[in-house]
């Protein structure tokens, strides 16, 4: 029960970077990748920024070499590119030689295709055979087929916790002797249904989002896929594989507090943490550096400064960012893509920026790191909270 899990690959797209490597220079240089509407068809284009990735399906069809005539969803073409990545970043040849399984996460699911023809299934009924791609285990299907994967396949949609909930079944199915290597991550494009539903919560500023300063105005929603690859010990010893880095610690907790808003005291965020470093075995002080969930939404910076400030103690706080002002929010596929970036942090011992900070919150004492800044990085804390107050926390370690 208490074997290692060890992470032996990583694989992402997102809208600084089409890979890992893309995504590093960007996040070294403060690229971000937060930018008006182009390849996504809205009437909000040219009114609202998102983090959107500018390829189009067919781009992404050829660059993955599937045939012309598909019906696969945004969302699956996403995952299919960082799922790949991930497979061969692992040195996997043979994906079913070992019981291998993959746990993606989504939010928009297919939407990205049923909302487009909407209005035309009862006139035209051919188009109906889209439907099927509405379902939220659609794209893992897709993933799964694309990697000839023969193994467990599952999905979990818990909202902006969701891909850290994968990455948490994935390691308890590899600590519970149930699979060998799991994949896990999560997968979102953009979709009508969430820039409209997130519109209308009045939660999306109308520039760039500023996580953590006093005068944050809401977030920008983004796309991305991000996967990495969970390896019991057993196999990284046999195969003599090289190790990126160790998930140490995990942990869920759901405050019941309200449909979308965390809750004042940052309970669920509270517990999440605290499960997580009881799991990993780690002090509070061995945290080197937490990648935030960082929304920059007035409600959700609040409630995580609180949490934070309740562990770690005020003035103790270790040094934080929010990566979500270089991507904008991911929904179920962020806590994928901040997992290959506290991945990236400890490997190259730097902390992120936190893009757009000017003031300092009114509420506390807690200003995040804003330029790229040299650290000896061993554990990093990486926090994931969806609506209906599902909140998860990670714990990375470098051994």
């Amino acid at each position: 029960m208490n074997k290692k899990i060890a992470i032996t690959g990583m694989g992402i797209i997102s809208s600084i970077g089409n890979n890992v490597e893309e995504n590093f220079i960007s996040l070294q240089t403060g690229k971000h990748g937060i930018s008006d509407i182009e390849m996504f068809e809205t009437r909000h284009a040219g009114t609202i920024k998102t983090g959107e990735i500018k390829s189009s399906n067919e781009d992404l069809v050829q660059k993955l070499q599937l045939p012309e005539n598909n019906n696969v969803t945004r969302t699956s073409l996403l995952g299919m590119i960082a799922a790949k990545e991930a497979v061969e970043s692992a040195g996997i040849s043979d994906i079913n030689e070992y019981r291998t399984g993959l746990i993606s996460s989504t939010s928009v699911a297919g939407m990205d295709i049923t909302e487009k023809y909407f209005y035309t299934y009862e006139d035209f009924p051919e188009k109906q055979k889209y439907i099927d791609a509405h379902d939220a285990g659609n794209s893992s299907l897709a993933i799964a087929d694309y990697l000839e994967l023969k193994g467990i396949v599952s999905t979990i949609s818990t909202a902006c916790s969701s891909a850290a909930n994968a990455i948490m079944m994935g390691a308890k199915l590899i600590k519970n002797g149930i699979l060998d290597r799991v994949i896990v991550g999560g997968t979102d494009s953009l979709s009508k249904f969430t820039l409209n539903g997130f519109n209308t919560l009045m939660i999306l500023t109308d520039s760039y989002n500023t996580p953590f300063d006093n005068d944050r105005k809401g977030l920008n929603l983004g796309e991305a896929a991000a996967f990495i690859v969970l390896e019991s010990d057993e196999v990284v010893k046999k195969e003599n594989k090289k190790v990126l880095a160790y998930l140490s610690g995990y942990g869920n907790a759901n405050d019941a507090h309200h449909q979308t808003a965390s809750s004042d005291n940052g309970q669920g965020a509270f517990l999440a943490m605290q499960q997580a470093l009881k799991i990993s075995g780690l002090s509070k002080d061995d945290i080197d550096y937490i990648n935030v969930h960082g929304t920059a939404t007035p409600n959700n910076d609040l409630s995580e400064g609180i949490a934070m400030i309740r562990i770690f103690g005020g003035g103790q706080v270790p040094e934080f960012s929010s990566t979500k002002a270089f991507t904008g929010h991911t929904l179920a596929a962020a806590a994928g893509i901040e997992a290959v970036f506290s991945i990236l942090a400890m490997q190259h011992n730097v902390i992120f920026p936190n893009l757009n900070f000017k003031t300092k919150m009114a509420e506390f004492d807690l200003t995040p790191v804003t330029e790229l800044k040299e650290k000896n990085i061993n554990h990093v804390l990486s926090n994931s909270f969806g609506f209906g107050g599902n909140c998860s926390t990670l714990i990375f370690s470098k051994s």
